[in-house]
């Protein structure tokens, strides 16, 4: 039996809006009303942890309450043909919720926090709060294991070893303009078909075998989960 392709996809908060989570950059976003460096940034933290606790925690008790969608569901079960790693810009837990195995999350993950005093203490949030007061086992103050506007991405040289060796590559609800990992698709090999599915989609420069599917993230992950299954990965 031959070996399985290698199909990466990356995500983006388009994915999670037909569950129920607004973005961030739409009129009626998650973060209207916020400064995002109050609430995203190293330097709102030190100015204000508690109304950055508060944030996320209104955030993480939206995501607990969404339930994974039509596009998540598909995408783990494309795991039965393919070797699938999902590359995601959301911090919510769909894609695993939704069944999926390989899930790297480049800006962090809402139901996790970490240590204040050390980065590699992470730990898993119960409930919906994290709140002031609430410490690792060193007696540090824990925040969200969040990767905020200004600090590095530790696992982007991951995600990005993954798209050198996509066999198929997919964008899923990302309007490919933050970065770094906006970047990811120009590792992939030119050979390689690429899929872009997206109701507004974002002008992509000359990008070789990119197949558009102008479609919001359910209907259109259906249409190529059936393209995918039917042709193994080809237009």
């Amino acid at each position: 039996m031959p070996a399985k392709k290698n199909l990466v996809v990356l995500t983006g908060a388009g994915i999670s809006v037909e569950s129920g989570l607004a973005t961030f950059r739409g009129a009626d976003g998650l973060w209207e009303g916020y400064d995002i460096r109050q609430v995203a940034s190293p330097e709102g933290w030190e100015a204000d942890p508690q109304l950055v606790l508060a944030f996320y925690n209104q955030r993480r008790k939206a995501a607990n309450k969404a339930r994974p969608n039509l596009a998540h569901k598909l995408l783990a079960q494309l795991e039965a043909y393919f070797e699938v790693t999902i590359i995601t810009q959301n911090v919510d837990n769909l894609h695993e919720r939704g069944g999926s195995t390989r899930v790297i999350h480049l800006h962090g993950e809402l139901n996790k926090s970490r240590s204040t005093a050390r980065s590699s203490l992470v730990y898993e949030i119960a409930g919906d709060e994290l709140n002031w007061g609430d410490t690792c086992e060193l007696g540090s103050q824990l925040r969200p294991h969040i990767v905020w506007f200004g600090e590095m991405v530790p696992l982007l040289d991951t995600a990005a070893a993954y798209a050198k060796k996509a066999d198929i590559f997919a964008v899923i609800g990302t309007s490919l303009v933050v970065y770094p990992a906006a970047g990811l698709i120009h590792h992939v090999p030119a050979t390689t078909p690429k899929y872009i599915i997206d109701p507004h989609m974002p002008a992509l420069g000359d990008i070789p075998n990119l197949y558009k599917i102008d479609k919001p993230a359910t209907t259109g992950t259906r249409e190529m989960f059936d393209i995918l299954v039917k042709n193994q990965g080809n237009p």
